[in-house]
């Protein structure tokens, strides 16, 4: 698998993810196949960090770990907007979580909130700790 069918396959993921987290109340298998998807978002990434940590590619380990620490950023600031946005009006609050749901994509589709952001946690502290020993190789 190269670099650019990882991407690929990560964007494809990402827009599953985007528009299965609208779905409602998921049950039975329709949710484990919610989980799954979700779960399945993050392997093309962790894949990239390790085709950098050994062929030596920054650059890819850079956009990876930039990417993990936007989604947790966006991911932090639109949840605080949703709580804040309690005594505005609905139409807000919809607007808000709509946000939430596409840039948050596989948390909203797994259900598990907690999850998805651990595995973002990870993406970011492994892309950070593969170019600090890129750094020190240099």
């Amino acid at each position: 698998m190269n670099k650019q069918f990882l991407y690929t396959i990560w964007g494809a993921l990402f827009a599953a993810c985007a528009v299965l987290g609208f779905i409602d109340e998921a049950e039975g298998f329709a949710r484990v196949l919610l989980v799954c998807v979700a779960l399945a978002f993050f392997v093309p990434p962790a894949l990239l960090l390790y085709r950098s940590d050994r062929t030596h590619d920054r650059h890819c380990a850079a956009l990876v770990r930039n990417l993990a620490a936007a989604s947790l950023i966006l991911t932090c600031v639109l949840l605080v907007a949703n709580f804040l946005s309690v005594m505005g009006s609905e139409a807000l609050g919809n607007l808000l979580y709509s946000a939430l749901i596409v840039v948050s994509a596989p948390m909203a589709c797994g259900r598990y909130w907690i999850g998805s952001l651990f595995c973002w946690a990870c993406l970011l502290f492994a892309g950070n700790h593969i170019l600090k020993k890129l750094k020190t190789r240099t």
